[in-house]
Parts: structure tokens; sequence; C-alpha cells
């Protein structure tokens, strides 16, 4: 399924579900939901949220500043000769690198930042800074596409986020493991409980293809009509409150 579907089918159904559940729906939880019907394919450099987090753009930039980063290895770096000219030629090499190791480079330097830095202002972000460099390094429908990582990511958002209500980590979790669901409805299916060979596999589309975008078109036509059902009756029974109470 499509980075795009991936996005409306997630968020809105998991906000819909949420909804039912009777937690309130914040930024965070659209935000959160958002992210996480997402976040599976972030081992795959070329997805909608990679592209998105890191675009060419930004890429660019950061292949500019490789070599203001190699001088400043070479004559600044704590260490002594030859690692410090060892890693300024690291970052020229990297200056070349194709576009998708760059951008799995810049989430695994971005998941060690969070782990060095992130841990003074919440032990969580450890285990958040391991997943992002898993995540990215794992190769496309590994072991961010299974029950493993749903239940971490789950778990790491209700660490992080549980002290302020469910709805975060529960709008998270669902919008993890509808990405799933969907991408067990593909020929390729997924592999939930590694290192079992067992495939969760419907084999009812193939993305990119004509029954990929059929299946994709009745995912988001279900996910508009539930979203449209929960909220609106929300908001009829919120207008018929505000009614009696302007009229009592």
């Amino acid at each position: 399924m499509m980075g795009k579907a991936h996005f409306i089918i997630g968020t809105g159904v998991s906000l819909s579900l949420l909804a039912l559940t009777g937690a309130p729906v914040t930024v965070g939880a659209v935000a959160i939901a958002g992210i996480s019907s997402l976040l599976p394919d972030i081992d795959h450099p070329n997805s909608l949220l990679v592209t998105r987090a890191l675009p060419d753009r930004l890429l660019r930039v950061l292949q500019s500043a490789m070599l203001l980063i190699a001088a400043a290895l070479l004559f600044y770096a704590p260490v002594e000769q030859p690692w410090n000219s060892v890693l300024a030629a690291v970052a020229v090499v990297a200056m070349f690198l194709p576009e998708q190791a760059l951008r799995k480079g810049a989430f695994v330097l971005i998941g060690l930042a969070v782990i060095v830095l992130g841990e003074r202002y919440a032990p969580w972000n450890r285990m958040g800074g391991i997943l992002l460099i898993v995540f990215s390094l794992a190769p496309h429908r590994g072991i961010t596409h299974t029950l493993y990582a749903l239940g971490a990511w789950t778990l790491l958002l209700y660490g992080l986020t549980g002290s302020h209500g469910p709805s975060i980590w529960i709008a998270g979790g669902l919008g993890y493991a509808l990405h799933l669901i969907c991408d067990s409805l593909s020929k390729n299916g997924i592999r939930p409980l590694p290192p079992f060979k067992w495939k969760l596999r419907f084999a009812i589309m193939t993305t990119g293809k004509k029954s990929g975008q059929r299946i994709e078109r009745i995912g988001i036509w279900i996910t508009a009509i539930l979203f449209a059902g929960v909220f609106g009756i929300r908001l009829i029974e919120y207008g018929a409150r505000l009614y009696v109470r302007l009229t009592s």
C-alpha cells in the first residue's frame, strides 16, 4: 500500500476508534496517529515518512556541511593523529554517499543524539533512540513490520506520555497496527513473529498495480465513512447540548 493511503487510513481509523473508546482526541494524538501510520516504512529510504523528514534539499545541505564537519574534525577533534584524519576522511566520503544511504546515516545520527542527549530529560528517550537506529537500518518489511516493533513503539509512547492520559499511546499503537494490517493485504504480506516463518498474508492486492489502487480507494472510502459517522455524531451531540444550554 502506498504511503498516502497508509496515512489516510491509519490516521482516520485510529482517531475514529480512539473517539469510540471515549478517550479525548487531542492534537498530540492526531500527530502521533499520523506518524505511526507511516513509521513501519522508516526502513525504506524512499518512503513517505523518510522523504518528508529528510527531503532532497536538506540532504544537499547536509552533504555541503560535511566539508565543514571534515575540517572541524581534522583540526579540532579531541583525538590525536591518525584518528582525527580518519574521522575527517569518513566525513568527506559521506559527502558522496547516495541519497538512500545518506538518509539512513542521518537517522542513525539522530538516534545516537537522542540516546546521548535525550536521556537527561526522560529515560525512555534511550529506548526511542535505539528503536530509531534499529528501524532505520533494518531491511524493508523486516523488524519494523512485526508485533515486536508494534509492542515496543506502543510501550515507548506509554512510557513517555502515559502520565498525561491514554490518548497518545492508544492512537500511536492503533496507527502502527493498522499499517501492519494494510500491508498484510498484499501478496508479500508480513512476518509478524520472526524467527517463525509464518506470514500474515491475504494476497488481495499488489502495491502500485490496479488491484492495489482499487483496494486503497475502498479503504479510503471506508475510512471516510467511519470518520464522518463517528465525528459527525459527536458534532451533532455537541450542537444539541449547546442548543439546550443556550435555550434553558
